[in-house]
């Protein structure tokens, strides 16, 4: 109808313009009919919370904590791009640069069921910026991804199973720096599970958040286990090295980004690590549901 209204316009210019606004109406529909198809594969009993993300450096020291500091842009840069809220919960930095972990709540419609099938093992190659011969190197660092629990979900945690740990939040200096021991750091000594808060002003405050992201990773892995699926949240994600990557992202001696599982991939390196990751999280999201389909 509009390109029809457009075609009538007897004035070159206005129906140039006519014709390009027809056009960018049609794009804007595909858009959101294709963002409303992606969510239709999103009918997980958590798929719509919002989500926790942990990145870990792998082997490799300051490299891979260089590696996991870039993943984190990526993240940040796609959160942005998408209209999700981010929040750094806790983090440590590298001794040399970069990060060795970082944990952040990312809030906003369907997060967790975006980002779920982010989690695994992310290979980097490329000339390290740190060589002083420029010679070609390989990192690695580990993603999580867990959902954020409601109120009405019920997990039991004793009390006698944590060792809590309090200890100095980390700053870059100045005024805010916290001269208390306020971050707080929790241990589940069946699970071995490890979460810590450094962001709040107060322990309590950093204690209620570290036990709420606990709960969300007990309750995951007790879902797994339920399912008798230990390797979605372990195995899949596997040692931080060589041979157990989800995903690829190559510099040198070419350009390429590949994700192993689903094999879609691009040369276009720079976009992905600026935050275009949606062509790689709907391939996950088509291949997830072809997979639950044929099981």
């Amino acid at each position: 109808m509009l390109i029809e209204l457009a075609s009538s316009e007897s004035d070159e210019a206005a129906r140039n313009q006519a014709l390009q606004e027809a056009a960018d109406t049609a794009a804007r529909g595909e858009a959101i009919f294709k963002k409303l198809r992606m969510q239709s594969l999103l009918g997980g009993k958590l798929d719509a919370s919002n989500a926790f993300l942990t990145l870990h450096s792998g082997a490799g020291g300051t490299e891979s904590c260089d590696w996991a500091d870039m993943l984190f842009r990526m993240y940040r840069m796609y959160c942005e791009d998408n209209g999700y809220e981010l929040e750094v919960v806790d983090s440590q930095a590298g001794e040399e640069a970069g990060l060795k972990s970082i944990t952040f709540a990312v809030r906003g419609a369907y997060a967790y069921g975006y980002l779920k099938g982010e989690r695994g093992i992310h290979r980097l190659v490329r000339i390290s910026p740190f060589d002083s011969a420029k010679r070609r190197h390989t990192s690695f660092s580990s993603l999580d991804v867990i959902a954020e629990l409601e109120d009405d979900v019920e997990v039991e945690i004793n009390e006698d199973d944590l060792r809590v740990d309090t200890y100095r939040s980390g700053g870059s200096g100045g005024q805010h720096v916290n001269k208390t021991d306020s971050a707080v750091r929790l241990t589940h000594l069946p699970t071995g599970i490890v979460v810590a808060c450094q962001n709040e002003r107060s322990q309590h405050k950093n204690r209620s958040r570290a036990m709420s992201i606990l709960k969300a990773k007990i309750y995951e892995l007790q879902a797994d286990q339920q399912r008798q699926e230990m390797e979605r949240f372990y195995g899949e994600k596997g040692e931080i090295a060589w041979g157990s990557q989800i995903r690829s992202y190559v510099l040198q001696p070419y350009t390429m980004v590949k994700d192993h599982r689903t094999d879609e991939q691009t040369s276009n390196v720079q976009a992905v690590l600026d935050g275009a990751l949606q062509p790689f999280i709907d391939a996950t999201l088509r291949l997830n549901a072809t997979k639950q389909a044929a099981g």
